[in-house]
């Protein structure tokens, strides 16, 4: 209905239910109006043309916030752009039509599953990456930044959101969909600086898609990981060795009115021995598989390690580790979960709760163990080779270099290094360590 006045107050009170009222008379401005659908709201409206001739509703704002003349005035603001070719309805369009953070991720996880996204050595993604990924996006990233548009997205958005992880105000407690399983959110310095490397090699894949003309991860300073040079001092390797003792043992009797508490699950006891004799990352064990092992030869091949294929030497404490856990078929687990298929996820949490036995302190993590041994070995004197053939390092644990350098003198340093880790966990800080089979016997002080 076209008015033959300018909309007023007493015309938008009494609009009926879907109704649109137009501007008129001399003062009016035309292709301004007022839009009342279902319900009490009214929205101004402005109708043009395009350049190309494409006839446009152009929604300017509720009646409330704005008055009529507040309305009218914007409007002709936005007349002014048609007349100089902008299209206001169709870039509205465009801009709530445009890629969230959640979508960006979703597509992100997609490419790198279908292996459209290859890593820094031109190979796809593993699969424990993308699981880490898919988890650090789920934990931090969508609840914070997923609703936003990714063009939105700002350096100063990506800096907040880096401070609060940092300083654990995303830290929480989600239950998963497994019975009783939940999974601890916590922040910290690494957990941010690990989230936000992630969320700017997202960014890095829309840039190159032309999502995005710039990264706004780019330029943000992470904090330093200080986790990775953390290492166990003689006390607390001795602290780790009460602890694995006590969580051996069976549980001490119940006395009345004390909650049952029952001990910590023997392959884990295991495996976080393991860990602590060779090295390895926690994945590696707990994907390990009795057909990828030879114990005559005392070796084992990791099919599919963070570094690609490689062959690792066995120390002849990590290979009693693995004759207690009583051999199976090639398929099977070394190290199985309590219950159920698959590898043994409660594992961070049972690691936790052992080192508890020893009194060791929250930051011992799978990863200060690796760290631990590949200090000692420097400390012993071999040189990063020899240790990054033990550990499998970058560059060091390639199929054809351990055919080539599997042999004694490996052998020989994975026995040192473990049997000084197993002389440190009994209280002997500086114990004699024997050489390795086939090696002069002489003793050294660790």
């Amino acid at each position: 209905m076209r008015l033959d006045h300018p909309i007023g107050l007493r015309d938008l009170k009494a609009m009926p239910e879907q109704s649109t009222l137009w501007d008129g008379g001399n003062a009016g401005l035309p292709g301004f109006g007022a839009r009342r659908q279902k319900g009490a709201a009214v929205a101004f409206i402005l109708l043009y043309r395009t350049a190309e001739g494409r006839k446009r509703f152009h929604t300017i704002g509720r009646w409330g916030p704005l008055t009529p003349d507040d309305a009218r005035q914007m409007a002709k603001t936005i007349g002014a752009k048609v007349i100089g070719g902008a299209d206001p309805a169709a870039q509205k369009l465009e801009t709530r039509r445009a890629m969230t953070v959640k979508e960006l991720c979703e597509r992100y996880l997609a490419d790198a599953e279908a292996g459209k996204l290859l890593t820094r050595k031109g190979i796809s993604k593993k699969a424990s990456t993308l699981a880490t990924d898919r988890s650090r996006i789920a934990a931090h990233i969508l609840p914070k930044l997923g609703h936003l548009k990714v063009k939105a997205v700002k350096r100063a958005d990506v800096q907040g959101f880096m401070e609060d992880i940092a300083a654990g105000k995303e830290s929480r407690r989600v239950k998963l969909d497994k019975p009783r399983a939940v999974s601890n959110i916590r922040g910290g310095k690494g957990a941010a600086s690990r989230t936000i490397g992630l969320l700017g090699a997202i960014f890095t894949y829309a840039e190159r898609r032309d999502l995005i003309t710039a990264n706004p991860v780019r330029g943000v300073t992470r904090f330093a990981d200080g986790q990775r040079s953390r290492r166990l001092s003689d006390a607390e390797y001795a602290d780790l060795g009460k602890a694995l003792t006590a969580a051996a043992q069976p549980p001490a009797p119940r006395q009345p009115g004390a909650p049952a508490r029952s001990a910590p699950w023997p392959a884990a006891v295991a495996a976080m021995r393991f860990l602590a004799l060779t090295g390895w990352r926690s994945g590696e064990a707990l994907t390990l598989t009795w057909g990828m092992i030879d114990l005559p030869r005392r070796t084992a091949r990791l099919p599919d390690s963070k570094t690609g294929e490689s062959i690792r030497p066995l120390s002849a404490a990590a290979c009693d580790v693995l004759r207690a856990q009583s051999p199976g078929k090639p398929d099977a687990l070394v190290f199985p979960p309590v219950r159920g298929e698959g590898t043994m996820t409660g594992f961070p949490g049972m690691f936790e709760r052992i080192a508890k036995l020893g009194n060791l302190p929250p930051n011992i993590t799978p990863h200060v163990l690796r760290h631990s041994f590949v200090s000692l070995g420097n400390d012993l004197g071999y040189t990063e080779a020899t240790i990054g053939m033990l550990v499998g390092h970058k560059g060091s644990g390639s199929t054809t270099r351990g055919y080539i350098h599997l042999g004694d003198a490996l052998t020989a340093a994975a026995d040192r290094i473990a049997a000084t880790i197993t002389r440190k966990m009994a209280g002997e800080a500086a114990a004699d360590v024997v050489q390795g089979p086939r090696q002069p016997q002489r003793k050294t002080r660790a």
